[in-house]
């Protein structure tokens, strides 16, 4: 086995919310991922730019805790609600900064694809995230909505990501029919 092979990398997976912002750490080589801690930022604040300071603040702590090598965050969705995708826009940009002044590398990926390498279905829902999230790790106690996903978001980079980075090849994905249109 090449030593690129044996190295494991530390990953931050960050589910960002405007009321509730998820987080969860694995172990990765690529191949193989190890649950290490999960959590959720309960927002609080009276004002939103209050907000905005305590989810930066909080996952500062969580850097400064788990000591993550990379992050991997979800990016923002189109809402039919424009002033929600502001506020979760916003919720993003302070999570970013937080990892950023850590100088740490980040990577993005959109929902549908966190659920397409997670489950194996980019139209997956929540509940069938969360029970392929906790087989992939081998949990068996609950886990947190957005916890949940952010460990989802750090088990997709893990398993697309990761892989670059440390210089081995992206595993094989399997797919039917004519796979994914872009």
């Amino acid at each position: 086995m090449s030593e690129a092979a044996k190295r494991t990398v530390r990953v931050l997976g960050i589910d960002p919310g405007s009321v509730i912002t998820g987080y969860g750490v694995i172990d990765s080589n690529g191949a193989r991922s190890v649950y290490v801690a999960h959590g959720h930022i309960r927002v609080k604040g009276d004002t939103f730019p209050e907000k905005l300071g305590h989810i930066h603040a909080a996952l500062l702590e969580v850097v400064e805790q788990w000591q993550p090598e990379q992050v991997a965050i979800e990016q923002v969705f189109l809402s039919n609600n424009p002033m929600s995708a502001l506020k979760l826009g916003q919720a993003r940009g302070a999570a970013l900064t937080a990892v950023v002044t850590h100088g740490l590398p980040v990577s993005e990926y959109a929902a549908r694809s966190i659920k397409q390498v997670v489950t194996g279905s980019g139209s997956s829902d929540k509940q069938q995230v969360q029970i392929m999230v906790k087989s992939l790790l081998g949990l068996n106690r609950p886990v947190q909505v957005d916890a949940g996903d952010g460990l989802a978001i750090a088990l997709c980079h893990a398993h697309t990501g990761v892989n670059r980075a440390i210089g081995m090849p992206s595993p094989r994905r399997r797919t039917r029919g004519r796979g994914l249109r872009r």
